[in-house]
């Protein structure tokens, strides 16, 4: 099928990365290392306190947990859970962890990155509910943390994007906590994997329809039993929702799942903002931060939960 052009700046640079082989069983224990980044060098300018938790999360697995809090905080500050991407196979705490500070940056915000459990070692909604443990957690201890717990966000990107769509279905159909707003960055939302866009991106891709598969696959076991907390398209009902952000780019396979749970949510009656940045492939904004296109993508994004949690919006 045809594709949607890239960006021309980002075609550039898409060009000088290396080729990366095919996502399966064999290349995911060699791929895993490179799938995050040490956090050091993102701390290194910024004036902050980092704290190391583990956390009890379900079934009594330890959840390893990085706080990060702007040192002079005065009132307290809103929150950040954030979710990391790897497609449920890869990444960790520290993966893409410049995107939620950010946030620290601009709102004054406190960043919790929680290690969520992998597929396939993992697999069905652990992955949520371990996310959902952080947020108990975060919200629990507010006051030790220094967070206002009437301003958290959720928020993740790519397979993070999709576990934190799940864990605010979890926290709305469980009654807590309350999540003020879920900022979700090309999200991974639907496991049928077979949108036009899913089928446009099929390999070579940033991430590919196969590579979309496989991950699925590794989470799901086989199942025909899926939860709509593991792969969110398929809830029925999505009214009652806090605010909501969603981008992908043009030309990324996620693009149609994420513009359709964004017409539904508004069906819903639900408050949604939704960005389609033309060029963008998946994850251009985390690969390629300093790009015109992933700038605007990021600023804007800033700017909506600066708007969103501003006292005037609540």
């Amino acid at each position: 099928m045809n594709r949607p052009p890239l960006d021309p700046e980002l075609a550039g640079l898409l060009a000088d990365l290396p080729e990366l082989p095919p996502l399966d069983a064999e290349t995911l224990p060699l791929m895993r290392p490179y799938a995050t980044a040490p956090v050091e060098p993102l701390l290194a300018e910024r004036d902050v306190i980092r704290r190391e938790e583990v956390i009890p999360g379900p079934d009594a697995q330890p959840l390893p947990v990085t706080v990060i809090s702007p040192r002079d905080a005065g009132a307290p500050a809103p929150a950040v859970l954030w979710l990391h991407g790897g497609g449920m196979v890869m990444g960790d705490r520290y993966s893409q962890l410049d995107i939620p500070l950010e946030w620290l940056d601009a709102l004054g915000a406190v960043v919790v990155s929680v290690d969520y459990r992998l597929a396939p070692e993992s697999g069905g909604t652990a992955l949520v509910e371990d996310g959902y443990a952080a947020l108990r957690w975060t919200v629990e201890n507010a006051d030790d943390l220094g967070i206002d717990p009437t301003r958290i966000i959720v928020a993740g990107t790519s397979a993070g994007g999709g576990v934190a769509a799940g864990v605010t279905l979890l926290a709305r159909d469980r009654g807590f906590p309350s999540i003020a707003a879920q900022a979700l960055i090309c999200p991974m939302l639907d496991h049928r994997n077979d949108t036009v866009s899913a089928r446009q991106f099929i390999a070579p891709a940033v991430w590919s329809r196969e590579a979309n598969a496989f991950a699925w696959d590794a989470l799901l076991h086989g199942s025909a039993d899926i939860s709509p907390y593991a792969s969110p398209s398929l809830t029925s009902d999505l009214s009652a929702l806090p605010p909501t952000y969603i981008d992908a780019g043009s030309a990324e396979v996620f693009r149609d799942e994420d513009v359709d749970y964004a017409e539904r949510i508004w069906a819903a009656g639900g408050t949604c903002e939704l960005h389609v940045w033309s060029g963008g492939f998946h994850g251009f904004d985390a690969l390629s931060p300093g790009a015109v296109l992933s700038r605007q993508a990021r600023a804007t994004r800033t700017a909506w939960l600066a708007r969103t949690m501003s006292p005037a919006a609540r």
